[in-house]
């Protein structure tokens, strides 16, 4: 650190800038490819229809963040042209192109992707409603201000990431210390690997790891959550304390935080959650370089001073809520405090589910469902064939995959599960993109039910007996037999 100027980290700033740039990328390719289907004009959960409640005069309005469709009346077209745009942004940054002029050219290209993409997600309800959407936020309204190849970053705007990945991290530990017991008694991830909503090629193989281990791995996500954190901000004794001690500490604790969130990417698919926390603990990590001679000017322009302080005021003031957050008895997960979305509240996964319950959705093309032959909906990401190797999708984001880990936990069934079984009679080829693959292809079926089963991945036994992944057992009927013909 050199006063305004972070001139130790260039590199972190080069990393943050194309790493947000790229996961831009994966969010404006996944909503390309899903938005269309599940709230399109002809999806899911209609998107025109929510701004039409908005707009209706007289009526009880639901609150929306910031969205150009207020405005712009919504078409498919209109998101298509959106998301394409996004990434030919994106694509840019990622490759570091407008970084080469003027700060501003960066700034203004990282608030079209923030305001973008908020646009979307404002009028995405329940598909979009996942703590990372509102993380990717914050990081693109941040980059904005970490300047171009020109300059090194500002102090403030690398300190305000530090603020973030402490946010992300403390919050998170936070709310597993107060959430199931399951974290306190170290038992969490001996289910966790085999109930977490999409797992991955070797999750089956962590979750056959010994008990021993996933106490460790229980005491390891504690202490990288809860202590680590703190160690962030060590780079700024470096204004006052002379030698590389502070920037070693806190390189150190971006280190470990890398390392957990490596473990997670590796067992789990968490669409970007855990690539953008790789992307952002990268902020605390400085290389040291030659200092200024003594008397020298800043290397950073006045205007651009005065920019990021601006920025860093804005922070400080936002930041009252999020930080009284993180020490409130009853803490808030993924919080947003204001329309815009910035200095969020964040966590995941107070409590873990013990066991594995999935909804399966079956359908059939004869005339009597009583004594019908029975067809299983494949998804991509979600268990379904016991035989399968689950997949590796993240940081690309399965919308209705993670949709449909959250049917059982609920109380009763959602208005789009409805919808989609619909689509499904109805062989809606948008919807069918979906999914793994049509059992029908070329009909329709008369019918379609949804049945719960319990999944566990196979003992090492059982594998070497059977070859399956899973074993599974049905355990009742939760939607059906239904039909458009009824």
């Amino acid at each position: 650190m050199d006063g305004w100027a972070a001139v130790d980290f260039e590199f972190a700033r080069q990393v943050l800038q194309r790493g947000i740039a790229a996961l831009y990328v994966v969010a404006f390719v996944s909503t390309l490819n899903q938005f269309r289907p599940l709230l399109g004009e002809h999806g899911l959960l209609p998107a025109p229809e929510l701004l039409a409640w908005a707009h209706a005069p007289g009526r009880r309005k639901p609150v929306l963040h910031p969205t150009v469709f207020r405005y712009l009346r919504y078409t498919d077209r209109r998101l298509v042209a959106l998301c394409v745009g996004g990434v030919a942004v994106a694509g840019a940054l990622a490759a570091g192109i407008p970084q080469l002029g003027p700060p501003w050219v960066p700034m203004i290209c990282f608030l079209a992707l923030w305001l973008g993409y908020m646009s979307i997600t404002s009028i995405g309800q329940t598909f979009y409603g996942f703590g990372w959407e509102m993380l990717l936020l914050e990081a693109g309204f941040l980059a904005a201000f970490l300047g171009s190849d020109a300059q090194p970053p500002s102090t403030v705007v690398i300190v305000l990431f530090w603020w973030l990945v402490f946010r992300l991290e403390f919050g998170a530990g936070m709310i597993k210390i107060r959430g199931g017991r399951e974290w306190r008694d170290l038992t969490a991830l001996t289910y966790h690997h085999e109930t977490q909503p999409m797992p991955g090629p070797l999750s089956r193989q962590a979750h056959l790891l010994p008990r021993w281990f996933h106490k460790g791995e229980v005491l390891g996500n504690h202490f990288a959550q809860l202590a680590v954190p703190w160690f962030l901000f060590a780079p700024l004794l470096g204004l006052w304390v002379p030698g590389p001690v502070p920037a070693i500490v806190g390189a150190v604790a971006a280190a470990i935080v890398i390392a957990t969130q490596v473990w997670l990417v590796v067992t789990g698919n968490f669409a970007w959650l855990n690539w953008m926390t790789i992307v952002l603990a990268f902020s605390a990590i400085g290389i040291p370089g030659p200092g200024p001679a003594e008397g020298a000017a800043s290397p950073l322009p006045v205007h651009w001073i005065v920019v990021t302080c601006a920025v860093g005021l804005l922070y400080a003031w936002l930041s009252w809520w999020p930080l009284r957050n993180l020490f409130a008895r009853r803490q808030l997960m993924n919080a947003s405090f204001h329309r815009w979305q910035l200095a969020n509240a964040y966590g995941a996964f107070g409590t873990v589910t013990t066991e594995r319950i999935e909804i399966v959705i079956e359908g059939t093309t004869d005339a009597d469902p009583h004594t019908a032959a029975w067809r299983e909906y494949a998804f991509k990401g979600k268990p379904g064939d016991v035989s399968r190797v689950p997949r590796q999708f993240a940081p690309y984001h399965l919308r209705l995959d993670w949709l449909m880990w959250f049917l059982p936990l609920g109380r009763s069934l959602d208005d789009w599960f409805t919808a989609l079984l619909v689509k499904l009679l109805e062989g809606d080829a948008a919807t069918l993109r979906l999914l793994a693959g049509d059992p029908f292809p070329g009909e329709r079926p008369r019918y379609v039910r949804a049945v719960s089963y319990r999944y566990r991945f196979t003992t090492r036994a059982e594998f070497r007996e059977s070859g399956a992944r899973w074993v599974r057992d049905r355990r009742r009927p939760v939607m059906g037999p239904v039909s458009l013909r009824a």
